[in-house]
Formats: C-alpha cells, structure tokens, sequence
C-alpha cells in the first residue's frame, strides 16, 4: 500500500481536521488595514495583543504566529516597521495563554544555532511545550547592514539554513528526559550519562553544545517553514513539523501540496508528518456583497506609493518605471521573494493582468491569496481546498485587528465546528498534539 493510499484509508477510521494558524500583523495583513475603523494602529500595543492572543485561543487555533523582518523602512508595511521582538512577545503571552502554540521568526542568515536552540527551547518549557520556530532565510537583504555583511544568494543562504536547523535540533538532543536528576539525598544534581556535547564541526558552523537548559517538554519545539523554491521544498521536506505556502488558485495549491507531500518518503517521512498550510486573508461580510464592498474600502485607502514599494520589494526590483496600465513585464525570478514572485507573475499571466492588477492584488494581502465573501461562501471555500487536498488548513492572515479577526473566529469557525471539520475543544497539552505529530526521541539516548 502506498503512503498516500495510507492517508487515505486513516481518514475513515479517524476524521481529517483542518488546522488553523493566526499569523498576526498588529496592523493587519493589508497594507492600509490600519486605516480601517476601529482598527488596532500601532504593534507596540501588548494589551491588544494579548486580546488577539486570547481570540485566537477561544477560536481554538492550534497556532499563534508572527512573522519578523531585521529593519525599519518607513515606506514598508507598518506591521514590519514598527514592532515589537518576537520571542520577548510571546514569552509573555506564554503566561497568559493555555493551549495555543507560539511561534515566531528566526532567521538562519542573521542568527546562530547555539542562541535559538536556546531561546526556543525556554519559550517551550515557559509555555509547557507550546513552542515553534519559523526557520527562514530572510529573503530581502535590507537588513544586512545591521549585522555589518553582505546578503547571502539564494542558494548559499539555503546551504547555511540546511546546516543550521540540523545544529539546533541536535543541540535539542542533547540532554535525555531524565537527566536531570535533582537528588537531595545523594547529592546528584546531573547524571553525565544522560547528556552529551555535540561537538558539530561542518562548514558554516562549529558548535560544541550542549545547552545550559533541559530538554524540552515536546522533545523538540514545532518547526515551521515557508520557503517555496525548490530548495526551500526540499529544505521543509526534510526538516519541517508545518509548512506555510504562498499560493493563488485551487489547482495551483494542489499541486504544490502534493509535490511537498510526495519528497517527504524519500527522508523517511509519511503524508502525515507535516502540515501544509496555505496563508489567506479572508475578508468577511454579512453577504458575499457586503464583503465585497469591505475589501473596496480597504483597496481605497491604498496609496501608490505603498503599493509599488510593496511590488519592487516583492518581485526584486524596481517597478515605478513601467507602465501600470501596461502589460506585466517579463521578469526573471529574484533572488529574494523567489515563491511570492512564482506565484504572483504566474496567476497575473493566466489572468491578463496589468501591472495596476497586480500592484492592487500585493497592495490587499503582501501577495498571499485574498478571500472575500459571507461566513458560508468562506467555509465552503476553506472546506472545498482541505478535502481536496490542497490544504491541511490555513495560516488565516486578518486584514486588519480585532474586528477582522473576530469576524472569523465568530462567524466562520462555527460552521467548520458544525460541519466537524474543526476542533471544538483541545484534546491535548502541547503544540504537537494540536498538529497530532508525534514527540520525537533524542537521536542521542
């Protein structure tokens, strides 16, 4: 029996559910969501986000997640140029929240193995195993000047990623369960037996490890990924709990879901082993018209200048010389946002797009897909793509908080309770139980 043909037959005996992330911009995924009224204006406000945070954990989500970037550009998304610093953030939600997972960027560029297995391996036992790394590359080489180097190309930014996530997994492996042994009575505070050094030595990183925490309440925190390109498949297929893609269509979503899917045997992985989740901005209303009329609101208060800003960085260059009533230009791929760039050239020249299209399609989501109708038209979307396998659920991006957001953990989440495609209640304690992946053993004990 095949591996897929395995997942197929799991799902009489045990009902596929979808799996909902929150990937939160405090000012919302749309460029000018902030603009919208009653809208959260500034992501500095920490007790509005922990009102996000307790939203997202009434909707039952299994994630709570935030993206980063590694500078200030005041032309740039405002959710990108004003923040706060993820891992400081979501400690402090690990107080006030119960069951979702935190999640956050780090990237493998600007980063070292030995700081994140650490950081993420103390937000898992601050928040009783509820941690997730995003493992990203950093695309954009805005930020480089901040940390005194040149940006990396594509290829050797994912050569030093590849590297990277297995150094902060063996560094998790480093300490068994039980090694931390805490005996009064004879005076053992560490059995030696039970931890070991790691003593990597390869061609970007030499780290000797071990950590100076235990091991973590999941084995390992959740690792999360979302390249697109070939190498960041391969790098997900191999190495990644979640997988966040960036898709447009139906048919388009399918086939990269099935082509992430079928790599995984070849690293002695089954279908189930990773979640794939597409990010959507979904704009609700009352009826299909009325949210149409709210995305029209939201596209009004785009201004060109955020808009072409938002293209260039998008595509890798500089976009304010063309036509906007024009033609999409041919384009090579960049060596930055190489998936968003894919699959946006790819949807604007199945459709005829002009360049005005697309700049408004990147102005509405940052380039994710858009989905704009009532509760049901929503639902019945999110469920046609999760049981046609396009989906495994969905890193729900809100245009704009709470109210956006709200919308769809008021609305839409009921229908999927009622329909039985979505959880009601958590059934476990940690992140991995909400993604039903297993606890991996110590490669070391």
């Amino acid at each position: 029996m095949s591996a897929l043909a395995g997942v197929l037959q799991s799902d009489v005996a045990v009902k596929r559910q979808m799996h909902l992330g929150l990937f939160i911009l405090g000012t919302g995924s749309h460029v000018a969501g902030w603009r919208h009224p009653g809208a959260m204006k500034i992501f500095q406000d920490f007790a509005a986000v922990q009102q996000i945070a307790r939203t997202a954990e009434r909707g039952r989500f299994d994630l709570f997640f935030m993206g980063d970037n590694l500078y200030a550009d005041p032309g740039a998304h405002p959710s990108y140029t004003v923040r706060l610093e993820p891992l400081t953030m979501l400690a402090a939600l690990a107080v006030g929240t119960k069951h979702i997972g935190l999640g956050a960027t780090v990237s493998t560029t600007y980063s070292d193995p030995w700081t994140v297995a650490r950081a993420f391996a103390s937000l898992d036992h601050i928040s009783g195993g509820r941690a997730a790394w995003n493992a990203v590359t950093t695309a954009s080489g805005a930020g480089a000047a901040n940390f005194g180097t040149q940006h990396p190309d594509h290829a050797r930014r994912y050569e030093r990623a590849a590297e990277f996530v297995d150094v902060v997994k063996g560094l998790w492996d480093c300490w068994a369960d039980d090694a931390i042994v805490a005996d009064a009575e004879s005076g053992t505070y560490i059995d030696t037996a039970r931890m070991r050094p790691l003593d990597h030595a390869g061609t970007f990183f030499h780290v000797k490890g071990p950590l100076n925490i235990g091991r973590c309440p999941q084995g390992q925190p959740v690792v999360l990924q979302a390249g697109g390109s070939d190498h960041g498949q391969a790098l997900a297929a191999r190495t990644a709990d979640v997988v966040f893609s960036v898709v447009q269509d139906l048919d388009e979503a399918k086939a990269q879901y099935a082509a992430l899917k079928k790599q995984l045997p070849a690293f002695g992985r089954s279908p189930d082993e990773v979640t794939v989740l597409p990010g959507v901005m979904p704009v609700i209303g009352r009826t299909d018209k009325q949210a149409r009329e709210k995305l029209a609101l939201l596209q009004s208060y785009v201004t060109a200048s955020n808009a072409l800003q938002l293209l260039s960085d998008r595509l890798g260059q500089d976009m304010t010389r063309f036509d906007l009533d024009g033609p999409i230009p041919e384009l090579a791929l960049p060596d930055t946002y190489h998936s968003f760039a894919r699959v946006m050239l790819a949807k604007a020249r199945r459709e005829n797009m002009t360049l005005r299209d697309l700049y408004n399609l990147v102005a509405a989501a940052r380039g994710h897909w858009v989905l704009c109708g009532s509760p049901e038209t929503v639902a019945d979307t999110l469920q046609q793509w999760f049981e046609e396998r396009a989906a495994d659920g969905f890193n729900v991006m809100p245009p704009y908080f709470p109210a956006g957001f709200d919308d769809f953990v008021d609305l839409v989440v009921p229908i999927l309770q009622g329909r039985g495609l979505f959880r009601r209640d958590y059934e476990g304690a940690t992140l991995r139980d909400h993604f039903g992946l297993r606890r991996p053993a110590s490669r070391f004990f």
